[in-house]
């Protein structure tokens, strides 16, 4: 047996030698043995991570683990193809490195190792930090990309047209909820029985039968501020400014898009200048465009002496509008061949554009004098009041296309005297980008004005503030007023714009009516102040949003 096995291990050694070797001719009693195939390659299942190495972002572009149909809100049919999780990761990975305006401080982490995009996306950011503390990009978000187009484009959705507050921030119990502002001809601002529903100021003590005070059911709380459908009905306990007594009322919800120029107004002073008041609340690209102009038009009829812009809870949206909107403050002469805006972005890109396909070179943005084609026909003057300064009325809410209107006006020495508290600090902004329908918002430009300048990062800062960062403005600080309505001479922002034009300082804290009053920063993005913070969407598009996008085939002009 043993033997048995032996020979057959000796021959089978000899036919390996043998073959080994190349076997000459005629030993035709010799067994040539071949060796197996090797075995077949794998299917490559997706790209392949390389540390520091970068393939195009359009190799993996709209390469969708799940593929929309139909078409867009253009009518257009969605790009979408097959693909997987890994290569919409793989998008995102070599699209911030082409357009992420600090692609340089984003650590290289293998895509593979997120199980998607939404948790991948965070980690595609510099995470480096300010002068005063605070996270340099802190406006890295995304959302579903129909969400941004119902949002940007300023779509109705239902509501009471009114926008609430948590005072000093108190989402938990006692709370102190507030009306913030409303909008016109809707129920919040409808009058029964001689009293408007809800104005401003007014405390939402009860909903529902719940109390919003002290309550922990915050489901209940929500479907009665937040209504889901319109055509609901709601029974609201509320506290008006001053009383000590409530009153219960009936809202039922409607269909309603926010107001971007919410009021307009002359007021006619003793000594009979004229200002104007502005509250303009959101550069949307379906209508702030014809808002503003008809609000300057109406203002340049009038012939006001200075003009008040009220963009305290203004979160931004379109540059080309905030462009028009500075060019409508300051006219022709003062505007003519200047720069509003020089958009900068990463040093690799070398002076071009990234987001665009062509990668062309980056032109000026100039000061806009016409309509461009959002709500108004492309190439309608605009009207002027042509002033050579400018009261602005912020709080931290006051971000972005805000906050380039204060650089852009700046920059041609129109005088900016700012009232209320420091801005938010963005002079960065974004082209929106969908992909697989998820839209992002990755920082990739800086703007700086016709003067080079654009370094606000901390924000603009009234002149009396104590915050030892930002760049400083003529102004004063000023606690948000809720007791009193906007555009009311005694409403204290309002109050201390017009004491400054009349004094050149400000008033003291018992000049200006602040006894209820909210502080800065994230006090105003509030709306969804009951949600739970998991549940909480991390932005909405129109807060802290410098937009880029123009109307399909528009260009800028000189």
């Amino acid at each position: 047996m043993h033997t048995k096995i032996f020979l057959i291990s000796m021959v089978s050694a000899s036919a390996l030698a043998l073959a080994s070797c190349g076997g000459g001719g005629g030993g035709g009693g010799n067994v040539v043995v071949t060796p197996p195939p090797p075995p077949p390659t794998p299917e490559s299942t997706g790209p392949t991570y390389m540390a520091g190495t970068f393939e195009d972002s359009s190799a993996f572009k709209n390469q969708c683990e799940v593929v929309r149909t139909g078409t867009d809100s253009d009518g257009n049919p969605f790009p979408d193809q097959s693909g997987s999780t890994l290569e919409e990761n793989f998008w995102l990975r070599s699209w911030s490195n082409e357009t992420y305006l600090w692609n340089r401080e984003i650590e290289d982490q293998d895509p593979g190792n997120f199980n998607s995009p939404v948790s991948y996306f965070p980690e595609l950011k510099t995470f480096e930090r300010t002068a005063s503390g605070e996270f340099k990009d802190d406006f890295h978000f995304s959302q579903p990309t129909s969400e941004f187009l119902e949002q940007r484009n300023n779509a109705p959705s239902s509501g009471y047209g009114a926008r609430f507050i948590a005072v000093n921030g108190q989402n938990t119990p006692p709370r102190d909820f507030r009306v913030l502002y409303t909008e016109s001809d809707s129920p919040a601002s409808d009058i029964v029985n001689g009293q408007v529903n809800l104005p401003r100021g007014t405390k939402i003590i009860e909903i529902d039968g719940v109390s919003v005070v002290n309550s922990n059911d915050v489901d209940a709380l929500n479907n009665g501020l937040f209504p889901n459908t319109a055509g609901e009905t709601h029974t609201f306990v509320v506290q008006d400014v001053g009383s000590t007594s409530t009153r219960t009322i009936m809202l039922t919800s409607e269909d309603i898009a926010p107001e971007p120029v919410n009021r307009t107004k002359v007021l006619n002073l003793q000594n009979g200048d004229k200002v104007g008041y502005i509250l303009f609340n959101t550069f949307s690209p379906l209508a702030s465009e014809k808002s503003l102009a008809d609000a300057f038009t109406n203002l340049s009829t009038q012939g006001i002496d200075d003009l008040i812009l009220d963009m305290r809870y203004n979160g931004g949206g379109l540059l080309a509008v905030a462009s028009q909107l500075s060019y409508m403050v300051a006219g022709d002469a003062r505007t003519d061949g200047k720069t509003f805006e020089l958009l900068q972005y990463n040093d690799d890109a070398m002076g071009t554009n990234p987001t665009n396909e062509s990668n062309n070179q980056v032109e000026p943005i100039p000061f806009i004098d016409e309509g461009v084609g959002f709500s108004l026909p492309e190439g309608q003057k605009l009207s002027t009041v042509n002033l050579p300064r400018i009261f602005i009325l912020s709080t931290g809410n006051t971000c972005s296309a805000s906050e380039a209107v204060i650089n852009g006006l700046r920059g041609i020495d129109v005088e900016i005297i700012l009232i209320g508290d420091i801005t938010c600090g963005k002079p960065y902004g974004f082209l929106p980008t969908d992909n697989c329908g998820e839209t992002y918002y990755t920082i990739q430009f800086r703007g700086v004005n016709d003067k080079g300048f654009g370094d606000y990062s901390d924000g603009f800062v009234p002149e009396d503030n104590n915050f030892n960062f930002g760049e400083r403005v003529k102004g004063c600080t000023i606690g948000d007023d809720i007791e009193n309505e906007l555009g009311n001479q005694n409403e204290a922002l309002l109050n201390a714009a017009l004491f400054y034009r009349e004094n050149n300082n400000c008033p003291t804290t018992s000049g200006a009516k602040i006894s209820q009053t909210i502080s800065s920063k994230a006090q105003y993005n509030s709306e969804f102040a009951l949600i739970p913070p998991q549940e909480r969407p991390e932005r909405s598009v129109l807060l802290n949003n410098r937009d880029l996008t123009l109307p399909e085939g528009y260009v800028f002009k000189e």
